[in-house]
């Protein structure tokens, strides 16, 4: 079984379908309602009988109301392609419990759900293994070190996810993923969206502590017609810090040096710029249609799965 997910946790998901507000748009059949016309058994609407057209498809029993010859059509069942972008930066791997597992839960959490309904499940780590591996080709922060091949296969086979039987390579997949290395949140975003061939549900699952700040990824997605959930993945010391006195800060991404004193006279401050930052990302986020959900990497999971998301209305 997944070590991400408990066998508990994945038979609740199994009850869950990710809810697209946007109906699917993808080229590849599934279990989702499109626009596209097809052989379905749900039926959309009559078209006039044009010379050529399948004599199986004519209503008859129209035809005897209304003396016409009246087509058939039917709504195409697609798949919904559900793209993850995957925070794996070094700042991810910062905290107790490590912000990047919390995220890879969830990614788990949401992928499963998604390949259970049969639609297309795509993880996007970012930065890729290339940007994340040093030149000695391993990743030093982590518990088992892989090489850039190793990892750059990882993600390739993450790329495109189908069907509950892929669920078990998909987690351990996951689970193998490193973290590490410097990321560009706003291009990640904007390449991602670039490279979908069809849009549908996008995850980001980020702390979204990018100096660059993270509108123009964002923008991006929406732009191009994704329907977009953020989860934002802080560190309890992030947001209620147990160190004190004169301190040297190192950028665990850039390397930059930072000397402050930070008395306990100043908690609420930094509590209060702390909270101010989540809740700019979280109006920014409201205001242009995405859901938004602040998620420290200690809160229990299911209340996040089972109860947030699920108001939220990500999934039912």
């Amino acid at each position: 079984m997944s070590k991400l997910l408990t066998p508990e946790l994945l038979r609740y998901l199994e009850q869950f379908q990710l809810l697209a507000a946007r109906r699917a748009k993808s080229s590849s059949k599934g279990e989702r309602r499109s626009r596209a016309r097809g052989q379905s058994v749900e039926f959309a609407d009559h078209r006039s009988y044009v010379p050529g057209d399948d004599f199986r498809y004519l209503d008859w029993n129209l035809f005897g109301r209304l003396d016409r010859l009246f087509l058939k059509l039917y709504e195409e069942e697609r798949e919904l392609p559900v793209r993850i972008f995957l925070d794996a930066s070094e700042s991810m791997t910062f905290g107790e419990p490590r912000k990047f597992d919390f995220a890879r839960q969830v990614a788990a959490a949401i992928g499963y759900v998604a390949l259970c309904g049969f639609d297309r499940v795509s993880v996007i780590p970012f930065p890729n293994a290339e940007a994340r591996i040093g030149g000695k080709g391993e990743i030093s922060n982590i518990q088992h070190p892989t090489s850039n091949a190793q990892q750059s296969a990882i993600e390739g086979a993450l790329r495109s996810v189908r069907g509950k039987k892929s669920s078990m390579q998909f987690f351990a997949n996951l689970n193998a993923l490193a973290g590490g290395g410097g990321a560009d949140l706003n291009e990640a975003l904007r390449r991602g969206a670039l490279e979908a061939r069809h849009t549908g549900l996008a995850i980001v699952l980020s702390d979204f502590l990018d100096p660059a700040g993270y509108e123009a990824g964002l923008t991006a997605l929406v732009g191009r017609g994704f329907q977009v959930n953020c989860v934002q993945i802080l560190a309890p010391e992030e947001l209620a810090p147990s160190t004190f006195g004169d301190l040297r800060l190192v950028d665990s991404e850039s390397g930059g040096l930072q000397e402050v004193t930070f008395g306990r006279y100043r908690m609420k401050a930094y509590q209060q710029t702390v909270q101010n930052f989540v809740q700019r990302l979280r109006e920014y986020c409201t205001r242009r249609g995405m859901n938004f959900f602040m998620a420290p990497s200690n809160m229990d999971l299911q209340d996040l799965l089972l109860k947030q998301l699920r108001k939220a209305e990500v999934w039912g």
